[in-house]
């Protein structure tokens, strides 16, 4: 078996796991759906104080240097490669339609739009999806099990986690086989969705009383959405 096609087969089982083991963790909280609050907390603590240490002053540093167009550029580039898995998904979620667009967004932009440099796919009508293996598995009806907040990798659900596994096993930059090169990608890329993120702060550290309930809240708000495509079920009112 080819040593790349084994990894992912290895990584797909250990997603499979997960979903069989984690979403079993129980314990007493006050939100049922975070059982795990006083653990998440202190990764919450620990991932604030990386980010604020080293993450932010590094994006702020990359914001400041680089011009919009260019920090545009390059958040087209990485969007392209993620429309590949996005169609993927689209596939395996019963959605055909989408699928086929999002691999006309690849198609196009990786050729006019210079390897996806240029977004020329969404003028074009073509309109630019966000679908993960984790939303995947939520489609097919897994539970999404525990908020979890994991150090660097920050807030998952049990569900989410398995799919960040499967998300990474197939992720082309973390698959690239010349090592300072996919650190490099790796790293561009984080700086670059850091910086994107910079705006939005100062409007949650204005709202957000407690910011680790203002953020596990947001999140499975947001996951919940993403899921259903923007149409969640409504949740059953407790007697």
């Amino acid at each position: 078996m080819d040593k790349k096609v084994a990894k992912r087969f290895g990584m797909f089982a250990l997603a499979t796991a997960l979903l069989a083991g984690l979403s079993g963790c129980a314990s007493t909280a006050n939100n049922p759906k975070d059982p795990l609050e006083g653990f998440n907390r202190a990764m919450f603590s620990f991932n604030d104080g990386l980010d604020k240490a080293i993450i932010k002053p590094v994006a702020q540093g990359y914001d400041y240097v680089l011009p919009q167009p260019v920090q545009t550029g390059v958040g087209n580039f990485f969007g392209n490669i993620a429309d590949v898995f996005i169609a993927v998904n689209n596939l395996l979620q019963g959605k055909p339609a989408d699928a086929a667009s999002d691999a006309g967004r690849f198609l196009l932009n990786t050729t006019i739009g210079v390897l996806g440099v240029f977004d020329v796919a969404t003028p074009a009508g073509l309109e630019k999806h966000d679908e993960d293996f984790g939303q995947t598995f939520g489609r097919w009806g897994v539970g999404e099990g525990a908020y979890v907040v994991w150090p660097f990798i920050g807030s998952r659900t049990v569900r989410d986690t398995a799919g960040y596994v499967v998300d990474v096993a197939v992720d082309p930059v973390w698959n690239v086989d010349h090592v300072p090169t996919r650190n490099s990608l790796a790293v561009l890329r984080l700086v670059d969705t850091r910086a994107s993120l910079l705006p939005a702060e100062k409007v949650i550290d204005d709202a957000a009383l407690d910011k680790y309930t203002y953020m596990r809240d947001a999140y499975l708000q947001r996951r919940k959405s993403l899921v259903y495509d923007g149409n969640p079920p409504r949740e059953k009112l407790e007697d």
